[in-house]
């Protein structure tokens, strides 16, 4: 197997519970330990699964009415650090910086609250920051990190569960990062594409 990487912690951050509950089953059979925010840490803890709170390993609650969870140079960099390079791995040592080795988010529903007929003010807070930037983050750094970007590849992540355990290889994770930028291009598009029917 190619360049493979065990996964270790995983970092969830969701809008849609739904199909998480066999993931997080998997992946608490496989050992992978979890650190997440608010309601999904709620929901993986009431699951019966130990999770680590986000502003633990940051010393920051949510802040801004949520606006502001996960971004944070000690989850940025759990993700981004690059494992292997002596530089990166002697900072995160420094700052205290947890190596995260995947990443499941999902989005906030953008087009579904356009759809809705929701106020300016409710579709603008459904423009998604964390979550994207989360997205952009574990698929740059593909060689090290698995990101699992919406609801859809919850079956995919599982089915590889199944197959190899708790580890991928280059092409797994390269996939991954291919369909994340996919939603991030897909994302943003909707985002614009509100906008400029706003002018």
């Amino acid at each position: 197997m190619a360049d493979t990487k065990v996964i270790k912690t995983a970092l969830i951050s969701v809008f849609h519970k739904d199909g998480l509950d066999a993931l997080l089953a998997k992946l608490h059979e496989e050992g992978v330990k979890f650190l997440s925010t608010g309601g999904t840490q709620k929901f993986i803890e009431e699951l019966g699964y130990p999770c680590q709170k986000v502003e633990d390993v940051t010393s920051y609650p949510s802040i801004l009415g949520g606006r502001v969870k996960t971004l944070h140079p000690k989850i940025f960099g759990g993700i981004l650090g690059r494992r292997g390079l002596a530089e990166d791995e002697a900072q995160m040592n420094q700052y205290g910086i947890p190596t995260i080795d995947l990443v499941v988010v999902d989005l906030y529903p953008f087009e579904d609250t356009v759809k809705s007929g929701a106020s300016e003010a409710d579709i603008i807070e459904k423009i998604d920051i964390g979550g994207i930037s989360l997205i952009r983050a574990g698929a740059k750094n593909f060689k090290d990190v698995v990101i699992v970007p919406s609801k859809a590849e919850y079956p995919l992540l599982l089915d590889l569960l199944n197959q190899k355990g708790a580890q991928t290889d280059i092409e797994d994770r390269r996939l991954f990062a291919t369909r994340a930028f996919g939603v991030s291009s897909h994302y943003d598009t909707a985002i614009h594409a509100y906008f400029e029917s706003q002018q």
